[in-house]
């Protein structure tokens, strides 16, 4: 057996070895009735990190080559693998493991466990270059489920489709202005990160506005933390937005809430019953967060 051969037959075992060991309570999902196992089901985890089951499927039996970082990414944050356990997934993919001169994409056990707990409060984690890792199904249900670039909210915001969020002109262009030198300074902060390198040098060259804020070095703060988000399907909802950062980690959790008694509380509640399989027409998507320490700051919200 080659080399290669070898390390994708070890990577795959380590999936599915680590699969048996996670209950579906523990990654709060429901048990479904009869199981032949404790673990997760192979769907489950396609469901938890992401990707498709016949991908799952490939890369246990060894016939998926080269899973990219953010798949084993993904597949370690589903798997509630440790920080050892992390480094060794991507050691079997032929990856370095993400360092101190990238931007950190690991959420912790505890943040998961405190995700698990807030089914009822839309809330998700992107970090510090505002890609988003992790969205509950009530965010999404709230937010909209979004793929490939647009998971990034500065991208989504300079080049892609916006969001729910109702704006002016004048929030927008805080907003965006506050998101670029949120991103600037996470650019100074991992210079070596080559994803932050590529999103800035994208948005440079097609985002003219962009370009502008960049290279002005302008700083501005969103207006205020209450939002309005235009649902297709409830309506207008009015919220809370906090944004929270997890101790030494360099992530933003993003938490919505509304005054208890208003209408914004029972169109969310309306919101929690339909899901996004009703709203969206795709199964919720599970997720999982990051939460030793955190604390409220004011910060650019990803959006």
């Amino acid at each position: 057996m080659h080399s290669g051969d070898m390390a994708r037959t070890e990577f795959g075992h380590a999936v599915r070895r680590w699969r048996d060991r996670v209950s579906p309570a523990a990654a709060g999902l429901p048990l479904g009735g009869h199981r032949r196992a404790d673990g997760l089901r192979r769907e489950e985890l396609a469901q938890l990190a992401g990707i498709s089951v016949d991908y799952v499927t490939r890369l246990e039996q060894g016939r998926a080559r080269n899973p990219s970082e953010q798949v084993v990414e993904a597949l370690g944050r589903a798997l509630r693998v440790s920080g050892s356990e992390r480094d060794h997934l991507f050691h079997l993919a032929g990856l370095v493991p993400p360092g101190h001169g990238t931007v950190p994409a690991y959420i912790t056990p505890s943040v998961q466990r405190m995700l698990d707990r807030l089914t009822a409060t839309p809330v998700a984690v992107f970090d510090a270059a505002f890609t988003q890792l992790l969205a509950n199904p009530l965010y999404t249900a709230l937010m909209g489920e979004h793929h490939g670039n647009e998971r990034n909210a500065v991208w989504r915001n300079f080049l892609g489709s916006g969001s729910r969020v109702r704006h002016t002109p004048q929030s927008l262009h805080a907003l965006k202005t506050a998101q670029v030198a949120e991103l600037r300074a996470t650019a100074n902060r991992y210079p070596a990160d080559q994803r932050v390198r590529r999103l800035v040098a994208e948005l440079r060259a097609k985002s003219d506005s962009f370009a502008e804020m960049w290279d002005s070095g302008a700083v501005d703060r969103p207006e205020g933390s209450r939002k309005t988000i235009d649902h297709p399907q409830v309506g207008p909802v009015t919220l809370d937005c906090d944004v929270l950062t997890v101790a030494g980690a360099d992530l933003r959790i993003i938490v919505y809430t509304a005054e208890p008694g208003t209408q914004d509380a029972e169109r969310l509640a309306l919101l929690a019953v339909l899901g996004t399989q009703t709203l969206i027409g795709e199964p919720a998507t599970k997720s999982r967060f990051v939460a030793d320490d955190y604390s409220i700051v004011l910060d650019a919200h990803p959006e």
